[in-house]
């Protein structure tokens, strides 16, 4: 029978366990990185590329989000294993993401006529309905 190391021997005891301490000005640089990505972000908003603000916003928000759990989070300095987790994470965020934009083209149609005026021209992924 094999024999296992306890819990308590892979936890390092001491003034190392108590994490990793990031400098000020990495934290002010990714800062100063969010700050710029929200800039951005209002940017993009304000020109109209038609279906394609969509994806723009969803490429910046991510960005903001993968620098915030990087180094707000830490996870740049923990296990690798807690970054496939967060990829994976991650990876079924966009697929689930990707469905529902593919079934906004479903439902469409079934609006009814002249309830919602504001809806008259639907943005989709795959082209604007009128």
């Amino acid at each position: 029978m094999a024999s296992y190391a306890s819990v308590e021997a892979a936890v390092p005891v001491g003034p190392t366990s108590l994490g990793h301490v990031v400098p000020l000005g990495v934290l002010a640089a990714v800062w100063g990185g969010l700050v710029l990505l929200t800039v951005l972000t209002v940017a993009a908003a304000e020109v109209d590329l038609g279906n394609l603000n969509l994806y723009i916003a969803l490429v910046i928000a991510g960005t903001k989000a993968t620098l915030v759990v990087l180094y707000f989070m830490h996870l740049r300095y923990d296990r690798p294993f807690l970054l496939v987790v967060f990829l994976g994470c991650l990876a079924f965020v966009v697929v689930f993401i990707s469905l529902a934009l593919t079934d906004a083209r479903a439902y469409a149609p079934s609006l009814v006529p002249g309830q919602a005026e504001g809806m008259k021209e639907v943005h989709t992924p795959f082209g604007t309905r009128d």
